[in-house]
């Protein structure tokens, strides 16, 4: 079986792809999103989405069979809380992630009860809309200590072998009060940067990096709580590989990007 990558993907805001957008803020995003099959050197045989909608004390995963959808977004058009994502869930494979993770140490169990939130429905939507892929979540831990993230990725990176794709779901600019604020693109722009320079370099120099997000020149600008960029850290974790670019562009006046490791 060959191995998977892991990305760090944006994941839009709330069901943004599923509403009309005449602006086109959401254009290339979505596209990006629909490439990721395409960029895979196999169909997965699962689907493992760190998502920054979801925090526990130690680790967690989806347990269910079908699990349903959680509609954690508010004020949106009535069509976009009747939306369908029917990706069975992998009980097997949340036994198997939980179980690597506490032999390194972690804290880690099943939620049996636990849905699948917009940080993994809306973009496997558009990257998988026939939901035929098993999907398990996986919650952050609410210490969001970055070093953490990355340890636990480097754990469960032997599920890459077993043709697992791990995927970060977040937003690489989270703040609220900055989209759509010119004031916001440079200090966006100078935060990308320092975080393609990150992603971008050996595991050892990246990992030393990202534990230091918040001293990075806009970090916390970009971040003022740091629940969407920490998925990242799990998707670089589950690599030794240099990370590569895949996506970047200007979304509501920030920069947003995304990162392949293979």
């Amino acid at each position: 079986m060959t191995r998977q990558p892991s990305f760090y993907i944006p994941h839009g805001g709330g069901p943004c792809f599923f509403m009309p957008d005449p602006q086109g803020n959401w254009t290339s995003m979505a596209e990006f999103l629909r490439s990721l099959p395409a960029r895979l050197p196999e169909p997965p045989k699962a689907i493992l989405v760190v998502s920054g909608h979801w925090e526990t004390e130690g680790f967690a995963f989806t347990g269910a069979e079908t699990p349903a959808l959680l509609f954690d977004y508010y004020g949106f058009p009535q069509h976009t809380y009747e939306l369908r994502f029917d990706a069975p869930g992998a009980p097997d494979l949340a036994s198997e992630a939980a179980r690597l993770l506490r032999e390194a140490g972690f804290t880690a169990g099943l939620d049996s009860q636990r849905g699948y939130d917009h940080g993994v429905f809306v973009p496997l939507k558009v990257s998988w809309p026939e939901a035929e892929v098993p999907v398990v979540e996986m919650s952050l831990d609410r210490s969001l200590d970055p070093a953490l993230h990355l340890a636990a990725g480097k754990a469960l990176a032997p599920l890459r072998d077993q043709g697992v794709l791990i995927v970060g779901s977040g937003m690489s600019f989270h703040n609220m009060r900055g989209y759509g604020n010119p004031a916001s693109t440079a200090p966006s722009q100078t935060f990308d940067a320092w975080l393609t320079a990150a992603a971008t370099s050996d595991a050892e120099t990246r990992a030393a990096a990202l534990t230091g997000w918040a001293e990075a020149p806009g970090g916390r600008f970009s971040h003022p709580r740091e629940e969407h960029l920490l998925p990242l850290m799990v998707a670089a974790g589950a690599s030794e590989a240099a990370g590569e670019k895949v996506y970047s562009d200007l979304v509501l006046g920030t920069a947003i990007s995304a990162f392949q490791f293979n």
